[in-house]
């Protein structure tokens, strides 16, 4: 009997892997969106793993101090992270256009792949500039070490700033898988297309939500749970939302206190400050304060006056 039913179970197994398996026609198979390949998730945690030791090599490469060694380490780290992105372009790419093949595609996907790793040094001056702002904003920030290691900021720019440029040249699926990486791990979601100037800090960070179409200028600091959204969207004749600026644009020396929320396309003048816990919906002007009300304090006896 326990033989009979061993065998049924195999059966149903071999059945279920075999129904599961014939994506052939099946319309719900995401290979027909992807017929040349998928991206692979596996590929890109390898790549920001890479990108940690390129720009931050005395932390994340192995200990050495002799400069030749760290020189060889970085090149082989650029060299990995350039083939795995090349790869994952192409296959990106593939997707765009059903017909075409991988390998009609890596020629493009190479020399976007190389523009990528040349501008890496920018990249990295450019997250030192978000360090250096950190350094001036929070007094319980010991040094840039510290930072690096410890702050979720430097986490989310790194990957936002890959992702942004990744997007800005229209490279399909990676900038917001890059993006999810880091909303998953910081707490702090920010889309690929949000333009983010230098000297730019996340103090805390969780519940951090910055949308598509914001600008932010430089030497702009907010605080945890902080919204940069949308107010509403417009449609197109077919009931579908139309991708049009949205977001807000925030100008230069902009403090955003914690759980702000600031929606629509309304400019945050430069040098103003916007408190904690604030709703703001129309735009401010250069050097404007807007925080809560005050609150009364009163007492009641037994509920009288309540």
């Amino acid at each position: 009997m326990d033989a009979i039913k061993s065998g049924d179970i195999s059966r149903e197994l071999t059945s279920t892997v075999g129904q599961l398996s014939d994506i052939s026609h099946d319309d719900r198979s995401l290979m027909t969106l992807c017929p040349q390949g998928l991206p692979s998730l596996k590929n890109v945690k390898e790549m920001i793993n890479l990108l940690w030791k390129v720009i931050f090599p005395e932390l994340f490469c192995e200990r050495t101090s002799i400069v030749s060694k760290m020189e060889y380490r970085i090149g082989i780290a650029t060299e990995r992270f350039f083939q795995l992105l090349q790869e994952e372009i192409a296959i990106g790419l593939s997707c765009l256009g059903k017909e075409d093949s991988i390998e009609f595609r890596a020629p493009g996907a190479n020399a976007l792949a190389g523009e990528v790793v040349a501008f890496l040094p920018e990249l990295k001056r450019k997250l030192y500039t978000d360090i250096h702002a950190i350094m001036r904003k929070d007094p319980a920030a010991g040094n840039e070490v510290e930072i690096i290691l410890c702050y979720p900021s430097v986490k989310a720019m790194l990957h936002h700033r890959l992702a942004h440029l990744l997007f800005s040249k229209k490279i399909p699926y990676l900038p917001r898988i890059i993006s999810e990486l880091a909303h998953s791990q910081t707490g702090i979601d920010i889309h690929p297309g949000a333009n983010i100037g230098e000297y730019f800090a996340i103090d805390h960070g969780t519940g951090v939500v910055i949308g598509e179409t914001c600008i932010i200028g430089d030497y702009v600091t907010i605080y945890q749970g902080v919204t940069l959204g949308a107010k509403s969207f417009r449609y197109d004749e077919e009931g579908a939302p139309l991708n049009v600026p949205r977001h807000p644009v925030i100008e230069d020396r902009v403090t955003i206190y914690s759980n702000a929320t600031v929606l629509g396309r309304i400019t945050i003048g430069h040098d103003s400050i916007i408190g904690g816990n604030v709703w703001v919906t129309e735009s401010m002007a250069p050097f404007s304060k807007v925080v809560q009300g005050i609150s009364r304090n009163e007492s009641y006896t037994d509920g009288a006056g309540i």
